[in-house]
């Protein structure tokens, strides 16, 4: 998909999609380099006995990977100055299939001028949403 422009962007232009795979493999990745070892990011027998539908992708991770479309899309042009998001549904990555999370960054709200202000994030795991009020504001350069 080719970035969209900086400026002269209406309120609903896709700014950045992308869909990433993850895997076990990826969990124990990312519990090495966060430093989180919580049982529940890597063991069945551990998700199951605290009721968990499964192995679960750490929460940060989830929020990291769906603000890194927008960053690579401001790239120099830009900075993020804030970002939030409220977990809304866990991310089950299956052992064999794995998990697919999907971005789509749209544009939430612009300034006079038409640059935007604020990019909204749409967080999908398997076709339900699991981030919600996902927004990230921006300031260009």
């Amino acid at each position: 998909m080719t970035a969209a422009p900086l400026t002269a962007v209406e309120v609903g232009t896709v700014v950045a999609e992308r869909t990433v795979h993850l895997t076990r493999d990826s969990l124990v990745r990312y519990a090495g380099a966060s430093g989180d070892f919580n049982p529940i990011h890597y063991r069945d027998d551990v998700a199951a006995s605290v009721g968990l539908p499964g192995v679960l992708a750490h929460g940060m991770l989830t929020m990291g990977l769906a603000v890194q479309p927008v960053s690579e899309w401001l790239g120099d042009r830009g900075t993020v100055q804030r970002y939030g998001v409220r977990f809304t549904r866990p991310v089950v990555v299956d052992p064999q299939q794995g998990a697919d999370v999907t971005v789509i960054a749209k544009v939430g709200t612009v300034d006079a001028d038409g640059r935007p202000q604020r990019i909204d994030l749409t967080v999908t795991a398997g076709g339900p949403t699991v981030l919600g009020k996902a927004q990230v504001t921006v300031v260009l350069r």
